[in-house]
């Protein structure tokens, strides 16, 4: 079967090039310097537990190579404030045009009508893409494991922290997870969090298992969120039990015709 994750960093690979052409890079470093102070995304998802609940990174996303076009009224600014309205604890934007049909403007867009943090989903591999996401108004990145040679991760988030962008570390498999989970508070604590996906990246599936599984091989109070296949309340009160601090969410909240009552079901409120 074909290895979607390898083909997406091919043409992002070219994406990147193409964007060092139009914005050189220290025109960017330029920019940074007078950047307002980022909001704190660590301290939104990694705070104490709600109580009977758990943390939302709520994801705005309008296509996916597994599933296509996800939603058709798509409106950034508007799900944004669907978003906070609902309570999420933080909103991840969708950047990658080529197979996710999104916007690196979107960030500035949705941040302008919300309070909390933005995280930059994309597919990050070089660190001219970090000061893009700092410039662009993110308050922290995604950076997954599978798609960057440890070494390399290790030098992302020493930028990130250096651009005080909190980084969402994400990994798949258990190699990976075993490989760079103590990475974790690298190089500073309170800027990093480790997220387990749960979608395989070759193959595009989703089994909810694997990151209950990948738990097992992690410290009780360490501040983790799990990703993707997220469907239902029964999924959330697994993840609850399990100890998971947080989830992010996109396809199951977007395609729903009412957003709020969606997310009122799968989150609000929890009670024995």
């Amino acid at each position: 079967m074909e290895n979607v994750l390898g083909r997406i960093i091919a043409v992002k690979n070219k994406e990147v090039a193409a964007a060092k052409e139009r914005a050189p890079l220290e025109e960017l470093q330029a920019k940074v310097k007078d950047l307002p102070k980022c909001r704190n995304f660590y301290r939104a998802i990694a705070k104490g537990h709600r109580e009977g609940g758990i943390h939302v990174i709520a994801e705005i996303k309008r296509a996916s190579p597994s599933a296509g076009l996800i939603r058709k009224d798509f409106d950034p600014i508007k799900l944004g404030m669907i978003y906070q309205e609902c309570g999420a604890d933080a909103i991840s934007v969708l950047t990658d045009e080529s197979f996710f049909q999104g916007k690196l403007d979107y960030i500035a867009r949705v941040k302008e009508v919300v309070d909390v943090p933005i995280l930059r989903k994309d597919f990050i591999i070089d660190p001219y893409q970090i000061y893009e996401a700092r410039v662009a108004g993110a308050d922290a990145i995604l950076l997954i494991a599978e798609a960057v040679p440890a070494g390399e991760l290790m030098d992302m988030m020493i930028l990130a922290n250096s651009l005080h962008l909190t980084v969402l570390l994400e990994v798949h498999g258990l190699d990976s997870l075993l490989q760079v989970r103590s990475m974790i508070g690298f190089p500073q604590e309170h800027y990093s969090l480790l997220g387990i996906n749960n979608r395989n990246l070759k193959t595009m599936e989703v089994d909810l298992s694997n990151s209950l599984r990948m738990k097992e091989f992690l410290e009780d109070d360490q501040p983790i969120i799990s990703e993707s296949g997220i469907k239902t309340r029964s999924h959330v009160e697994q993840l609850i039990q399990a100890g998971f601090r947080g989830v992010l969410i996109g396809e199951t909240l977007m395609r729903s015709d009412n957003i709020a009552e969606r997310y009122r079901e799968l989150f609000n409120p929890w009670k024995e």
